[in-house]
């Protein structure tokens, strides 16, 4: 049954409190931070209930590989995107919050559209986001942070839902930024979120009128009023989280643009041969899984 008493949470005055009492390891890690991208631990804290509330009692994300994202030091996280909402992104989050032995924040590199949204700019930064750019991912990974990056980029989350779980090219860039960095990359394989609000058709000419990069059809949207159309279905989840890959070769071999790009597409097609086989293993779309590592959803490994 689903737990509502996590959305009390956002009328909460003292919301890093409750999240204090139960991860004080996550709070601990961040309440002195001064971050310069404008992470504000009060806002995450007061949101965090919600998301894990899709977590745990709405989407029923099955976690396997918590452990392959290391609890210090910097890594670049990369997977697949869909949803047209990134609530990808916020499920591994709140895997990364509660279920890791060393809780940490995962900074996603998040395009400009975003930004340019009045009321979604603060909040997204304030929750830990950052805008996309080459020297800000230089920046989080030289203090040692956690890099989130989608490489199909916003065309991921746009996709129609013929094109479900088909992974689009990856732009070549976050290999470039392992190079340079020599920084460890761990590919992540999702399955759920294509289904969560099927994209019938996508309006470019109306997504053009209005500024957005993409219109969507789907069942509720915009058919219904807001909130309501951005409802997701009650689909299972399942992230998959691979080993770490680590590029060693010098920080030149980040110049040889074909070198480069053939990691990409090893790391793309092995993400999509991931998902293959999770989408062959899985019963339906609203039940899950049916195997023999008898994984409590919601938890995963890190719960056993």
């Amino acid at each position: 049954m689903a737990n509502w008493t996590y959305l009390k949470t956002l009328a909460l005055t003292d919301p890093v409190g409750y999240l204090e009492k139960r991860n004080p390891k996550y709070c601990e890690r961040y309440a002195a931070d001064g971050d310069q991208f404008g992470y504000n631990l009060k806002t995450y804290a007061r949101w965090e209930p919600l998301f894990r509330f899709l977590f745990e009692d709405y989407f029923k994300v099955d976690i396997r590989g918590i452990e392959n994202i290391p609890g210090e030091g910097r890594g670049i996280l990369v997977g697949n995107h869909s949803g047209l909402l990134p609530l990808d992104g916020a499920m591994l989050s709140i895997a990364m919050c509660n279920y890791h032995d060393s809780p940490r924040r995962i900074r996603y590199l998040v395009t400009d559209w975003f930004f340019s949204v009045p009321g979604i700019n603060t909040w997204i930064r304030e929750t830990g986001q950052v805008r996309a750019s080459l020297s800000n991912a230089q920046e989080l990974l030289r203090t040692e942070e956690l890099v989130g990056i989608y490489p199909e980029g916003i065309r991921g989350v746009g996709k129609p839902f013929r094109d479900r779980y088909r992974v689009l090219d990856f732009h070549p860039g976050f290999v470039q930024l392992a190079l340079e960095t020599q920084t460890p990359i761990i590919p992540i394989s999702t399955v759920g979120g294509d289904e969560i609000f099927p994209n019938f058709v996508n309006l470019r000419d109306v997504a053009r009128i209005v500024g957005m990069p993409f219109f969507p059809i789907t069942l509720s949207f915009p058919w219904l009023p807001f909130p309501l159309g951005f409802i997701p279905l009650p689909v299972r989840w399942m992230i998959n989280i691979h080993k770490p890959i680590e590029l060693n070769y010098p920080k030149s071999k980040a110049k040889d643009r074909k070198f480069v790009l053939g990691i990409a597409r090893d790391i793309q097609h092995s993400i999509q041969d991931d998902l293959n086989d999770m989408l062959r293993r899985r019963k339906s779309v609203f039940t899950g899984w049916d195997d023999d590592d008898d994984v409590t959803p919601g938890q995963g490994e890190a719960g056993k």
